[in-house]
């Protein structure tokens, strides 16, 4: 690996370039930190220097601070580890110096970047860099005076939506605002910046600390105006995020008290987020996602993907037109088969709409939409699946229709060919065991809608390869998803661990708990809605089927509601026909329908496990704990059984693929943050009141009274046994 180094050259001209160099992204590890702060005093004590700029290696500035430090920091507890740049290497040493600094940007300046920029006297950029400010994304607030000197330098209400969403902006628009004070072609970066360093020294050129700045942020009322609305705003949009209202604090702080007072206080509330458990939780998924990436015996054996220009999808319904959608806009060619006519029309016409869509919301160019909808040919047989590389099968969920396809398939196909199948429920050895093709047979598991959501369950049987394995993960980023490679059983990972979710849900309806009040409750917790809109939403016959899939699987600890069957015969499909537990009216939000209470009453009279006929009474906490910590026990037995690489492979599956809240850092985190064995004696309690369904897992119950973590791969029978 290229060591981190910061390297200083000064020229004949009396300008002392210092050069940044991290590979890949040029991060601000500690040894960087320490090495700015050498070059930089070394520059200002050189009387050879007149000026100084600041830039980095291979095309890229600086993508901002090294986050290893915080995992450090979030496993030792140990704050000393996190350094004081703020005000010993920004403020001192660059802002304060008596010789100018020009930063010379190219690529990216994120994060802890782009505030070693702003702490410069001016920026020069080339085309298309990313500015930004993602801290926030990772629990904490910007940490080296970003908070300060980006109101200062932009604006305050566009500085403040900068921050608390963690969007970047390209250099162009940062020229228009304020940010950056030219741009230049990537030749001619280093030569301007050298010039404009020193027309600053030579006072040709402003000399400008953006710290000291007030012209662009207005009156103080005006000021606390706009951070009155991004409050409210943020209580709204991150009601459970602590990080937003303390980045608007510290804002608010620099404004009232001066620019300097801000950055102290930045840091002070900085250190204290650090050690907070969203910051924590978010930055756990931020490596978990990364560690995706990592397969044993797949990624570590010297294997290479193959090329894949060209798929044919068969199935052009919901399922099967979006992951068509998500290829073409990748650039790859799509085949898509239907059985007649009506149907091929159905499915090109939801593809077109789906990228048109993106046209309408400005995430989408006109000419790249017509170039991504020229890479679509719908077909009725099998003609043009001669020469494809793969074949993603995703008819309904049936599985004489899929052996059917996949013995049609094996024939047509070139010997090459990925045969994979979108089925999310179905045992992949039952699909493909009329084949002689089980080698390239394996799960292309997308989630609805297939080219919105980011996760990509990719399911591998004993006999997959992992060459197709790899060619899969890749053709996953390609298309801009996240591929974790998961083993095969009912359910696969993700599935599997949460469908004890909505009967979790329904458990509680069947006690006498209000089922607005749980979908309120859940939201609240983070979840983007409640089980039972959820449900609304999918339609009932999706959780009809998949709740039978999984009786037939795991008996033992099924909960088979008669709500969803009463629903049904009372003419109700959720959303779909407008009628459900909530009603659906357009341009306005769900409302509950209290018309549904006495289907519900009727199922609690049917399900009889209401104790003494009383409704139960719950806490709010109680709510959560008893729809979440089934899903937390079923993860048990999938991280038992080896379904998953490791526990965090799970957290950002339940992320990606169940919106389960980032900040809480996934399912087996959350968990494990709260305590095994708190989980635990809360299922021993309610499976001895309510029945197996809450029956404690073996793993479970191994992990608590061990005092052991669940996502602790030691001692586990988990390696011994693993099916991937």
């Amino acid at each position: 690996m290229a060591r981190a180094t910061v390297t200083m050259e000064v020229g004949t001209d009396g300008v002392a370039v210092i050069t940044i160099s991290n590979p890949p992204v040029n991060a601000l590890a500690i040894p960087i930190i320490a090495g700015l702060k050498e070059k930089f005093g070394e520059a200002t004590r050189r009387n050879d220097v007149k000026a100084i700029v600041l830039t980095g290696k291979g095309g890229r500035f600086s993508g901002g601070f090294d986050i290893t430090v915080f995992e450090k920091v979030h496993k030792t507890g140990d704050l000393s580890l996190m350094p004081d740049v703020s005000v010993d290497l920004v403020v001192n040493l660059i802002e304060d110096s008596k010789k100018p600094i020009v930063a010379a940007v190219e690529g990216l300046a994120l994060g802890g970047g782009l505030e070693l920029a702003m702490g410069c006297h001016a920026r020069v950029s080339a085309p298309r860099a990313q500015l930004g400010l993602p801290e926030l994304s990772l629990g904490v607030i910007p940490g080296f005076g970003g908070t300060q000197r980006l109101p200062r330098l932009i604006g305050l209400s566009k500085a403040v939506d900068m921050m608390l969403s963690s969007k970047p902006i390209l250099s162009e628009e940062g020229k228009k605002l304020g940010l950056i004070d030219s741009i230049v072609s990537s030749e001619e970066l280093l030569k301007v910046s050298r010039l404009w360093a020193l027309g600053i020294a030579e006072r040709r050129k402003p000399w400008v600390r953006s710290l000291h700045r007030t012209d662009k942020i207005g009156s103080l009322s005006e000021a606390r105006d706009t951070l009155k609305v991004a409050r409210q705003k943020a209580k709204k949009t991150a009601p459970n995020l602590p990080q937003h209202q303390v980045c608007l604090d510290v804002i608010e702080e620099g404004i009232v008290h001066g620019g300097y007072s801000g950055v102290l206080k930045e840091a002070r509330d900085f250190k204290k987020l650090v050690l907070s458990d969203t910051s924590k939780g978010l930055v756990h998924v931020f490596f978990a996602q990364r560690a995706t990436s990592k397969v044993p015996n797949v990624t570590d054996i010297g294997l290479k993907p193959r090329p894949i220009k060209k798929v044919a999808v068969i199935g052009g319904g919901l399922m099967g037109s979006g992951i068509a959608t998500a290829l073409i806009l990748s650039n790859i060619s799509v085949v898509l088969k239907e059985v007649n006519n009506e149907y091929l029309l159905k499915g090109r016409t939801m593809i077109e709409a789906n990228v048109r869509g993106l046209v309408t919301k400005g995430k989408l160019a006109w000419d790249k939409a017509d170039k991504a909808l020229s890479l679509l040919k719908g077909v009725l047989d099998y003609t043009e699946f001669k020469d494809v590389d793969m074949v993603i099968e995703a008819v309904i969920e049936n599985i004489s229709l899929k052996q059917a396809i996949f013995i049609e398939i094996e024939k047509v196909c070139p010997s090459r060919c990925i045969l994979a199948s979108n089925t999310s429920t179905i045992d992949l050895r039952l699909v493909g065991e009329e084949t002689s093709s089980q080698d390239r047979i394996l799960g292309a598991h997308f989630f609805s809608p297939a080219h919105v959501m980011p996760l990509l369950e990719i399911v591998r049987t004993e006999k997959t390869s992992p060459q197709v394995i790899l060619d899969l993960m890749t053709v996953g980023k390609i298309i801009k998803k996240v591929p974790v490679v998961v083993g095969n059983c009912t359910g696969f990972a993700v599935n599997r661990t949460f469908f004890p979710y909505s009967q979790g849900a329904h458990i509680l309806a069947n006690l006498g708990v209000d089922v607005f009040r749980i979908d309120r409750v859940i939201s609240k917790f983070g979840l983007p809605m409640g089980p039972f809109q959820l449900q609304d939403l999918a339609g009932y016959g999706v959780f009809i089927a998949t709740a039978k899939e999984f009786a037939i699987a795991f008996p033992e600890r099924t909960f088979l509601s008669p709500l969803m069957e009463l629903l049904v015969n009372s003419g109700r499909n959720g959303k779909n026909n407008g009628k459900g537990y909530y009603t659906y009216e357009k341009g306005s939000q769900p409302k509950p329908d209290l018309t549904i209470l006495p289907i519900v009453e009727e199922s609690q009279r049917l399900a009889n496990i209401m104790p003494d006929r009383k409704p139960i009474y719950v806490t709010d906490q109680e709510i959560v704990e008893m729809i979440l910590f089934p899903v937390v026990n079923e993860a048990c037995r999938v991280l038992d059984e080896g379904i998953v690489v490791r526990a965090s492979d799970l957290d950002i599956a339940s992320v990606l693929g169940m919106s389960f809240p980032s900040y809480r850092g996934g399912i087996v985190y959350w968990a494990d943050l709260i305590g095994p064995m708190h989980v635990y004696s809360s299922l021993k309690k309610w499976s001895e009141a309510y029945g197996n369904f809450f029956k404690p897992s073996r793993y479970l119950e191994e992990r608590a009274t061990k005092g052991m973590l669940l996502s602790d791969p030691s001692s586990s029978s988990a390696t011994s046994r693993a099916r991937l």
